[in-house]
């Protein structure tokens, strides 16, 4: 997938896995990606995988709730 639709992804996971509403994922994944916790992805898109999306979505949920 490509980075924005990894984005997307975690966003998605977040809002299904931690029940919470679109905006508040969206800006949590905002907040990540300010900090450049999705800069490796943006330079190595193989790493864009389902399986990196949900343990991405855990640690931003962790991170920036």
């Amino acid at each position: 997938m490509t980075y924005e639709e990894f984005l997307d992804e975690v966003t998605t996971l977040i809002t299904e896995k931690y029940d919470l509403d679109d905006e508040e994922a969206i800006e949590m994944v905002m907040r990540a990606q300010a900090d450049d916790f999705f800069s490796g992805h943006d330079d190595d898109p193989s790493i864009c995988t389902l399986d990196r999306a949900h343990q991405d979505a855990k640690t931003v949920f962790m991170t920036y709730q």
